[in-house]
């Protein structure tokens, strides 16, 4: 059986890509025992990646050939716009953490060189460049959000929305 490019492309990471998503980090989320303070400090900087994020779907959008490949998406541009954004709006509420508190904290190196990352491949880059960013960022979070959604707590949206989120059949 031939293996697709992405799927060669896991085996090459080998437990570099292990590493990645067995992390106790989304383990405990899923539980929902995870230290507040932790998954605060998480959601600031993840909310961060939003804009760059949001740029670098829409270049694809733009560099894509037609309408046929534009509207898968336009559609997803629309659920991180929309449903993760309010998400993450909610959860700021939910964790007393308001806009005056978020300025004060600064990007972590990972958050200014993935953002920076997802600008420049989104201004300079080319489709297939694009859409190897897409893949890596939105591969990691699927896997994450795949292999917590069975132990999920469901009694507590910060835990179960983020699995949410990132599970699935559209994600």
């Amino acid at each position: 059986m031939t293996k697709t490019f992405t799927e060669e492309l896991r085996a090459a990471a080998g437990d570099q890509w292990d590493r990645v998503i067995n992390h106790r980090f989304t383990t405990e989320l899923a539980r929902g025992d995870i230290d507040r303070n932790v998954l605060k400090k998480y959601l600031i900087q993840d909310h961060r990646f939003l804009d760059a994020f949001v740029v670098l779907l829409a270049s694809a959008i733009a560099k894509a050939r037609d309408l046929d490949d534009r509207i898968p998406g336009c559609q997803f541009l629309g659920l991180i716009t929309g449903k993760e954004n309010t998400y993450f709006e909610r959860c700021f509420v939910e964790l007393g953490c308001g806009k005056e508190e978020r300025a004060k904290i600064p990007d972590e190196d990972v958050t200014k060189g993935f953002a920076n990352l997802m600008r420049e491949v989104s201004y300079k880059g080319t489709l297939g460049e694009i859409l190897s960013v897409l893949v890596v960022a939105e591969w990691s979070y699927q896997s994450w959000g795949e292999k917590v959604l069975p132990i999920t707590n469901r009694d507590d949206f910060l835990t179960y929305e983020w699995v949410d989120l990132h599970s699935g059949d559209y994600f």
